[in-house]
């Protein structure tokens, strides 16, 4: 994603630190998704990195991390660990519902609002499977491209999106969080691997004003769901308070259309760290048989600093049956009946 230092001055950025549910250290946290235990020997753990403040911490190296089984160092020689690419266990999808009432495309913003919009799509969907939808006045938002993607998907894309014509010029904002939510949790329903994380990015120039819905039955929707919900602003009618109900993983406001394009850049960045933040770290166990229990430790030194941040989680399997023959780059069996809540359960 690239970055972008020009406007960050002038726009408000608010990163909401999300809640961790594994063991900290001095500095790091890692959040355990889930562990599979496969035969002949293999041991895949699937988890998340934040610092101290709740940031997500990507691009560790399996160096960077060490692995004990019961209290015991295991061989880095002996266990061939190694870090696989997360899409081979879990499919990140991110649905962009973009404001396309009466205010935004009359104005002289609707054209940067678009640019924006289909710039952050094309960045985000590297590792991400990326919709978008609109929402106007009306009852039900308006699928503008799904999560299949297909060739000629971003032009299609973008011919729809800028032709847009609201048919109802009022706001159905809270309407429209609550049935971004529904199609992100039907799309995720679809996908090929076991774990499934989904990201909501709402963009919109003002509040509410249809009125179909109430705010507290869209709060509720926020706060129940376990994905990442983001929220772009842009205008005066907005404030920082109106974003951050909607936004629990964090807000962007662009004060002016000059604003926009940093302000998706601003959410497009905060959204590649958090994907890269995920690790499968697989290792082949030297255990034959029986429970145990596995630790990772984490050491990383943030850019521009000298002070190392450690941290470690936990997590149990069986080693009944296991035997030698293990290829550390075998995809995990990963059992989504268990585990925590950033995985959808079937």
């Amino acid at each position: 994603m690239p970055s972008s230092r020009l406007l960050h001055s002038a726009l408000s950025l608010s990163i909401a630190a999300s809640a961790t549910l594994g063991l900290t250290g001095c500095g790091l946290a890692l959040t355990q998704i889930q562990t599979a235990a496969d035969k002949p020997s293999n041991v895949a753990v699937y988890f998340k990195v934040e610092d101290g403040k709740g940031e997500p911490v990507g691009g560790m190296t399996a160096e960077q991390f060490e692995i004990y089984e019961d209290g015991e160092l295991v061989s880095v020689l002996e266990s061939q660990q190694t870090i696989l690419n997360p899409e081979v266990a879990a499919s990140h999808y991110t649905l962009l519902l973009i404001d396309m009432s009466g205010s935004v495309v009359d104005s002289d913003d609707a054209t940067k609002v678009t640019e924006a919009a289909l710039l952050f799509t094309s960045e985000v969907e590297s590792n991400n499977k990326v919709a978008i939808y609109a929402f106007d006045g009306e009852e039900k938002i308006h699928k503008i491209s799904d999560f299949t993607g297909s060739e000629g998907a971003a032009e299609a894309r973008a011919n729809s999106l800028a032709g847009f014509q609201p048919k109802d010029k009022s706001t159905n904002l809270n309407g429209a969080i609550v049935q971004g939510l529904e199609v992100l949790d039907e799309g995720l329903e679809k996908a090929k691997n076991p774990l499934r994380l989904g990201t909501l990015v709402v963009f919109t120039d003002g509040t509410d004003r249809a009125s179909r819905v109430s705010e507290d039955e869209m709060l509720s929707a926020v706060k129940d769901t376990p994905y990442e919900v983001f929220a772009i602003g842009l205008g005066a009618e907005l404030s920082e308070g109106d974003l951050q109900k909607i936004g629990k993983s964090g807000t962007a406001l662009a004060k002016d259309s000059g604003e926009i394009q940093t302000a998706f850049e601003s959410i497009g960045e905060r959204i590649e760290k958090l994907t890269r933040s995920y690790y499968l770290l697989s290792y082949c166990s030297p255990a034959r048989a029986g429970e145990h229990t596995v630790t990772i430790k984490a050491k990383h030194t943030p850019e521009g600093k000298k002070k190392e941040e450690v941290g470690d989680l936990e997590s149990e399997f069986d080693a009944e049956g296991f035997d030698k023959g293990c290829d550390p780059n075998q995809k995990p069996k990963f059992d989504i009946t268990k585990g925590d809540s950033l995985s959808t359960e079937e």
